[in-house]
């Protein structure tokens, strides 16, 4: 899949926002991709994962034996890229801040996990999901993503095969450019005020 195959399946979707976003981290941006939107379609989740999956050299996507994606934007494209690698699919969650394992879920004493993200924009959810997997004892040997928003600046400690890259700038609230501060924002994601 190419990148205008991806930008055309989250158009397609009606995925691909514009205006004045509070995105999780609490940068500001002008464009969101919203991924809940792009995976409603199984279809469309499953051709997304696939894609994804083939990005991942052979010899890597044989080492995974899970995917653990952090709740809530992960879920269904952590779910999805289990399909698609033939094995289980979890999540963790943050019920007090911090990301754990719950319902049930574990990971067995070194298992190798892929953990999978909707976006990545800064970064650091991946390391918190990632930091969670080692304390349950399981090693994470790659991480994955449908977008990466940081354009490749994003050091997640291990090897990262985001499905498309963009370079979308992100601003502080105090910072932001005078087309963007004149927009209402709204925070789209799944962090969103009720």
């Amino acid at each position: 899949m190419t990148e205008d195959d991806v930008l055309a399946e989250f158009r397609a979707a009606e995925a691909l926002l514009e205006g004045h976003f509070i995105l999780s981290s609490g940068l500001r941006s002008s464009r969101y991709l919203q991924c809940a939107r792009v995976l409603m379609d199984p279809a469309r989740g499953a051709r997304l994962s696939e894609a994804l999956v083939a990005s991942i050299p052979a010899e890597l996507r044989a080492q995974i034996d899970i995917v653990v994606s952090p709740a809530m934007g992960g879920v269904i494209a952590g779910h999805e890229m289990g399909r698609a690698l033939g094995v289980e699919a979890v999540f963790l969650e943050r019920p007090d801040g911090v990301f754990e394992l719950r319902r049930g879920f574990r990971l067995a004493p070194g298992q190798r996990v892929l953990m999978m993200e909707d976006v990545v924009t800064t970064g650091l959810s991946s390391r918190e999901a990632i930091a969670a997997i080692g304390r349950v004892g399981g090693v994470t040997v790659a991480a994955a993503a449908l977008v990466d928003r940081s354009n490749g600046t994003a050091d997640l400690g291990v090897p990262f095969f985001p499905l498309i890259r963009l370079d979308v700038p992100t601003y502080p609230a105090n910072a932001l450019p005078r087309e963007l501060a004149a927009i209402p924002a709204i925070k789209p994601g799944s962090r969103a005020a009720a």
